[in-house]
């Protein structure tokens, strides 16, 4: 880790324990080495920071391009190396760079969702996760977070100590479905994009805090 990276990671792991007494399950399932695509449910502005420090790992993460130019917030992101983003997290320069991360081995954190859910419900997924899994080699790795809409959902304007939790599954495979999209045709890729979607938050959907 990076020095910067591993003041906030320690303390996030501090306020984590401390305020919100999380509980992590099964960060093994995690490789500690090589490219993997970290898949979770989007329900609060807690999630990126809860999923990186419950890793012992350094994280990928994108952030939307309009947080950039804020002070301070743009020089932390780019310190980071955080990928930017359009709104729809569909740029081509963005997917670049996740490519790029990828390819040199990175852990990169993607919400299938695109967005925070406004009910506290997983939402359905979008193809673009889809696209990310067919045009790389990486595993990818559901995470079920717990709690994080009920400490700082969007209808709150100040964190509450609630309990949050952040479960890991089993690695997904997604080698038959990127065998057949090499030959592929346009209108099928789009459905692999979408199944592949469906079945990661299909994945996340069923994580439950106490279940292996």
């Amino acid at each position: 880790m990076k020095f910067s990276y591993f003041i906030f990671w320690f303390l996030f792991r501090i306020i984590f324990a401390a305020y919100f007494r999380w509980r992590i399950c099964n960060p093994e399932r995690v490789p500690m080495q090589g490219p993997v695509i970290l898949a979770a449910n989007h329900a609060s502005f807690l999630d990126p920071p809860l999923v990186g420090a419950a890793l012992k790992r350094p994280l990928n993460y994108l952030a939307r391009d309009t947080l950039f130019p804020v002070p301070v917030v743009g020089w932390l992101l780019r310190l980071w190396q955080v990928v930017p983003v359009d709104r729809d997290g569909s740029g081509a320069a963005g997917l670049r760079a996740i490519f790029d991360r990828l390819l040199r081995g990175g852990a990169i954190l993607l919400f299938p969702e695109g967005t925070r859910t406004r009910d506290g419900k997983v939402q359905p997924a979008r193809s673009g996760i889809g696209l990310v899994v067919i045009k790389s080699t990486a595993p990818v790795v559901p995470v079920r977070l717990f709690g994080t809409y009920e400490a700082y959902g969007r209808h709150l304007r100040f964190p509450r100590p609630r309990r949050v939790i952040v479960k890991f599954g089993p690695p997904l495979d997604f080698a038959k479905l990127r065998a057949e999209a090499k030959a592929a045709s346009k209108q099928r890729l789009k459905g692999i994009y979408a199944q592949i979607a469906d079945e990661i938050i299909q994945a996340i959907a069923r994580l439950q805090p106490r279940n292996d």
